[in-house]
């Protein structure tokens, strides 16, 4: 026991080292590959680089896939702020008793959107829709009784009306079992890859190259550069413990750290009891220590069920948004 409180304490020191550092919000392009899906993870206050009971593990960590005991799909409604809606899919299969393949597909569209200008501050009577969507492959291995690896690649589009981004993307990610009671470690880079550049007709100008000069040309048809921006890439590390009390009654406490490419490192946790292995109630706290945070408490629960040999499950996440408002997912999936 005290050998694993002292794995657990240095683990905390570690962590609490790389918490602080300057922000850089809005420097890059597909934020909604944030948002996590998990309703699970979510409500544990999104500490998930070390989960890997479930098919949206691998959104945290692709090393996960090579831990799965089973195979499995998942889908997650995700109520975002002003109305915005993300979906996302997930769904693995175990290949061999040692790896595992995933596909998963994420959404989010903002719905109608007047078109406003100067002039018609109140609307053109136009509307338009700004949508992204990732579609990812994974893979993961294990490659030693505790220790596993895997890799995802993702391609992802940005819409907004008439103009779109397309980029691709790689997860990269490792678990590690460090004791035999279950202590992990795990580390995992997300959204490393190409950067972006809008294009599309809502770029298309007309112009006049010398407006000092009469009787030339004044509407010359013209297309604006955009700049290249890259992918928000973040590094996760953290560990998770499960503390197993009877046959009845277990514990799950998990910490990740955060660096992300875009703001400041942070620190989430988060806990889950689970009880008969059919209820499960959750608990956290979301980017500790993050510059300017807007978000906090996360609170949560779960239904399992045990059919022939199916394991349905449904869960639950309430997520705290300070000015902007709270948030609420819901995922259901099925392992087999």
């Amino acid at each position: 026991m005290n050998k694993k409180l002292n794995h657990g304490i240095a683990l905390c020191f570690m962590l609490l080292q790389i918490a602080s550092s300057q922000t850089k919000t809005g420097t890059t392009v597909g934020q909604f590959l944030l948002i996590e899906p998990s309703a699970k993870i979510s409500a544990m206050g999104n500490a998930g680089v070390t989960q890997y009971d479930e098919v949206m593990a691998s959104y945290y960590n692709p090393a996960a896939l090579g831990h799965m005991k089973t195979s499995g799909a998942q889908f997650t409604h995700n109520t975002w702020f002003a109305d915005i809606a993300l979906d996302h899919f997930s769904a693995a299969l175990r290949v061999t008793d040692l790896s595992s393949l995933s596909l998963s597909i994420s959404s989010l569209n903002s719905g109608d959107i007047a078109v406003r200008t100067v002039d018609q501050p109140l609307g053109t009577g136009e509307q338009y829709t700004v949508s992204d969507y990732s579609i990812g492959i994974g893979y993961g291995q294990k490659i030693t009784d505790r220790f596993s690896a895997g890799i995802q690649i993702s391609y992802i589009q940005e819409a907004i009306w008439h103009s779109n981004m397309s980029v691709f993307a790689f997860n990269f990610g490792t678990l590690y079992q460090i004791t035999d009671d279950g202590l992990q470690l795990g580390a995992s880079l997300s959204n490393f890859g190409m950067r972006g550049r809008y294009n599309g007709r809502d770029l298309r100008i007309r112009y006049d190259f010398d407006p000092t000069r009469n009787g030339d040309n004044s509407s010359l048809p013209g297309e604006l550069i955009t700049d290249e921006f890259s992918l928000p890439v973040v590094f996760r590390v953290g560990f998770g413990l499960p503390v197993k009390f009877n046959e009845s009654n277990e514990f799950h406490f998990a910490v990740d750290a955060f660096h992300p490419s875009d703001n400041s490192e942070s620190i989430s946790f988060g806990g889950e009891y689970k009880y008969l292995d059919a209820f499960a109630f959750r608990a956290g706290y979301q980017h500790l220590f993050q510059t300017d945070s807007e978000v906090g408490l996360t609170l949560g629960g779960g239904i399992i069920w045990d059919i022939a040999n199916y394991i349905l499950h449904v869960d639950y996440a309430w997520a705290e948004h300070q000015r902007l408002g709270d948030t609420q997912r819901m995922t259901i999936g099925m392992q087999f």
